[in-house]
């Protein structure tokens, strides 16, 4: 009955909610119970709860997800903690994009997924030289002509949770080595299990110089092997065989792609442009999907000092650049969430689902933001996590790997008991 009092786990009081799933943007109670929303509404019924967070001076939203992340650590050489840049970075689902295989998977389900106070999911790498570390850029990577798909398709079926789709480099140098093989095993992959291809752009690999391919065409010979809800990564890249590469206009067999289905992901890293991002925006090109590409040091083990952007870095960068922030929400919570096909759980604050909650401050005032090229961009807000909620527990990120977004900032909520 409406008028029961109900005792709930938790209850965000009178936040500002922005739920691209729902079409929410306003003002909301938000209640959770056993580790599932339970309600969203502009004023809750008589309750009672074992916490209330008072939230009216901050944005609340589906928890974010993080498309691209790498933390396979210590067994990855640019492995990092997944709770780092996971629910201490405001984030609550990560994906690891190719640091597993069917050699390594056991170890980062065991050590990695099962481990993590963060939901922690992954693209397997379609072709990892069993020998080796992947990392080792020389010979990490194996012929796809040695390649068994077979295990990587029985490793998709037995561990659904888990495994969203594949990774795939689309570079100068792994097309140097094996032309589009890896390409045309990853549609076959992809096909039988049904989950999609993450493609990396941008120049990665050692090339093959007397087999260097001609940078303009290699994303667009790439698409010939990408289906509907596949993602071209690092959307964004200065690479000269990135999606832009030295063009001035945005590629007609790009807008077909896009028009299509093929999604692309801003992947961040250490190739991300201010100066490619506007001029692709201005010509209404936008990522699907914003993640972070964080990584470790390639050049050493377990260090993280060259991580110097974020997730909610990247959303304060391209708002800056004039994206919209109902739109940059919908790129960390509903739309990654479809494709990893989990829309109705995670993304959403949708009754039923899991409470898998992100509280942000927008802050105001000047901030300074560097690509990855050192150019600078002034913005006049930025998105800084406060708190998460995570299967139900709320928890304060430490926020140590957001250094892009360090000179601020020791405000918190107030709870109640």
């Amino acid at each position: 009955m409406k008028n029961n009092i109900t005792l709930d786990d938790l209850v965000l009081k009178d936040g500002w909610v922005i739920d691209p799933s729902q079409s929410l943007n306003g003002r909301f109670d938000v209640a959770v119970r056993d580790g599932r929303i339970v309600a969203v509404a502009q004023q809750l019924p008589p309750y009672k709860a074992k916490q209330t967070f008072a939230a009216n001076d901050y944005l609340i939203c589906p928890g974010l997800i993080d498309l691209h992340v790498h933390v396979y650590e210590w067994v990855t050489n640019f492995g990092i903690p997944a709770d780092d840049v996971g629910i201490n970075a405001g984030v609550t689902t990560v994906v690891d994009q190719g640091s597993s295989s069917p050699f390594t998977f056991s170890g980062f389900k065991s050590k990695v997924v099962e481990k993590a106070q963060t939901d922690v999911r992954c693209f397997l790498l379609i072709n990892h030289a069993a020998t080796q570390t992947i990392g080792n850029i020389e010979s990490g990577l194996e012929d796809p002509q040695k390649v068994d798909i077979k295990p990587l398709i029985q490793l998709a079926k037995d561990n659904p949770q888990i495994i969203r789709g594949f990774k795939v480099h689309a570079d100068s140098g792994s097309i140097s080595r094996w032309g589009m093989g890896v390409l045309k095993l990853a549609r076959e992959v992809g096909d039988r299990t049904n989950l999609p291809l993450y493609v990396h752009t941008g120049e990665l690999f050692p090339v093959v110089e007397a087999k260097r391919p001609n940078p303009e065409t290699v994303v667009e010979n790439a698409l010939s092997y990408m289906k509907p809800g596949d993602i071209l990564g690092h959307c964004y890249s200065c690479q000269p065989d990135g999606l832009m590469g030295t063009r001035t206009q945005v590629p007609a067999w790009l807008i077909a792609a896009i028009d299509k289905g093929i999604l692309l992901d801003l992947g961040h890293g250490l190739k991300f442009s201010f100066d490619i991002a506007r001029r692709m925006m201005a010509q209404g090109v936008f990522p699907h999907t914003i993640s972070s590409d964080a990584h470790g040091n390639f050049k050493s083990l377990h260090d993280d000092s060259t991580l110097t952007y974020s997730l909610c870095g990247g959303i304060s960068k391209l708002m800056a650049l004039g994206l919209d922030l109902v739109d940059a929400i919908a790129t960390v919570t509903i739309n990654p969430a479809r494709v990893l096909q989990a829309e109705a759980e995670i993304g959403t604050l949708k009754v039923g689902s899991l409470a898998d909650i992100t509280v942000l401050d927008l802050v105001q005032g000047d901030c300074v933001f560097c690509d990855s090229l050192g150019k600078q961009l002034i913005a006049k807000e930025k998105l800084v996590p406060v708190w998460v909620v995570r299967s139900g527990r709320l928890i304060q990120p430490h926020r140590s790997l957001l250094r892009d977004l360090e000179n601020q900032y020791s405000d918190i909520a107030t709870l109640t008991a």
